[in-house]
């Protein structure tokens, strides 16, 4: 691999403590390098970057992400995700690092899907952990899972920020209070608990993070149990909201869920997570 050196090194400023780690840094690694890769097409004139692996690469969360979101600025359910997934591939295979391409994008379904999978990296890289060049064990295959929204709900507002790995580039992404909204959506209206939606949620109350409101109305008349109604959020509903859902929610299996993405030394701040934490942030936060 011809910039093997250069993915050895940014591997190394993680200083991974375990597997886990290690798995997830070389994951991000390579999301990078599909987002600087996706800068060198329109992609970001069509698109926006959202979600966990947004707030991770961008604002510095202390949790690892899997996937990569994206919505589009404007509605196209004719949107062709494969075309830039093997843009992205070439990009890469540009640097000696081979992509296998997976479009699983259906043209009647509003949520585009694909996968890069990369089996070759962790067999070549020097790791402390995972089964790679001098360790034991078999090595994992590293997938990226990439959704494009292609018909997103209105009121989206966006900022271009710099990524400078594994070359400067600049990539479209949703504005603090949009990216929060999403956020907010998923936690009031997801029909299954992910911890990592939680773990955001407590770096948004740290930040005092507003809502984009417009955005999150048009996103809960889209989608969720009060789809069609018509509802024009402000921070007192929200408030309430989110209440209800805290003193329902299962937070032994949101711990769970969060856990491997989280470094070592912060796992021990999981343990404040209960109904009370999280009602006293929702009430000082709205």
């Amino acid at each position: 691999m011809k910039d093997i050196a250069l993915i050895q090194g940014r591997l190394e400023e993680y200083r991974c403590t375990s597997a886990d780690e290690e798995v997830n840094a070389i994951r991000e690694i390579l999301q990078e390098m599909v987002l600087a890769g996706l800068s060198r097409t329109d992609f970001f004139v069509k698109a926006a970057f959202h979600g966990g692996t947004q707030l991770r690469i961008f604002e510095g969360v202390r949790r690892f992400s899997e996937d990569l979101d994206f919505a589009l600025v404007l509605q196209d359910l004719s949107f062709n995700l494969l075309y830039y997934l093997e843009k992205v591939s070439e990009e890469l295979s540009a640097v000696g690092v081979a992509m296998e391409v997976r479009d699983k994008s259906k043209a009647s379904v509003t949520v585009k899907k694909g996968f890069l999978k990369n089996d070759s990296l962790v067999k070549i890289l020097d790791l402390r952990f995972v089964g790679g060049r001098g360790t034991l064990g078999t090595p994992p295959k590293i997938s990226i899972k990439i959704e494009v929204d292609a018909k997103p709900p209105d009121g989206a507002t966006y900022r271009a920020l710099p990524l400078l790995f594994p070359f400067p580039a600049s990539v479209r992404t949703f504005d603090r209070e949009s990216a929060f909204s999403g956020k907010m959506h998923a936690l009031l209206c997801r029909q299954y608990v992910k911890g990592r939606d939680w773990f955001d949620f407590v770096w948004y109350a740290g930040v005092r993070a507003k809502l984009n409101h417009g955005l999150l109305s048009s996103a809960i008349d889209q989608q969720g149990p009060w789809a069609g109604k018509g509802i024009s959020t402000n921070d007192e509903w929200v408030r309430d909201r989110l209440l209800e859902v805290i003193d329902k929610m299962d937070w032994d299996a949101a711990k769970r869920d969060v856990l491997p993405f989280v470094y070592q030394s912060d796992r021990q701040s999981l343990d404040l997570w209960n109904r009370d934490f999280f009602s006293t942030l929702t009430e000082r936060l709205f």
